[in-house]
């Protein structure tokens, strides 16, 4: 286990650190499926709000 002595005899933990690795970017499938996604998110919202907009005129 990792720790440090302070000053008074106090001891100090830290956790251990994950294993680090570099991001790589998205391919253009990948990118594709996002653009779809996001689309489909945003008609999804978009017709949320339509029907809420709808119910609330109604009463």
């Amino acid at each position: 286990m990792r720790y440090t002595t302070e000053e008074g005899g106090r001891l100090n933990n830290y956790a251990i650190e994950p294993k680090m690795y570099e991001a790589t970017p998205p391919n253009k499938n990948q990118q594709r499926n996002y653009i779809i996604l996001g689309s489909l998110g945003a008609l999804l919202v978009g017709g949320l709000i339509a029907v809420a907009v709808v119910v609330s005129q109604a009463a």
